[in-house]
């Protein structure tokens, strides 16, 4: 039985949304977030799912 592929397209498309968010978030010249508690729950969303998307990667490619 295969598995859906509905959940790992969803993560590519939060973890795309979520990185354009944490990179228009920052600010170049300070080198600093302007929301800096925003910025930390985009960042543990993004690894969050970038994580998951190297582990369903990482599983294909084993068997």
């Amino acid at each position: 039985m295969e598995k859906s592929k509905a959940p790992i397209f969803t993560l590519r498309i939060v973890a795309i949304i979520v990185g354009v968010a944490l990179y228009k978030q920052f600010d170049f010249d300070s080198m600093r977030f302007k929301h800096t508690a925003l910025a930390i729950v985009y960042m543990a969303v993004f690894a969050f799912s970038v994580y998951v998307l190297i582990k369903n990667r990482k599983k294909k490619t084993d068997g």
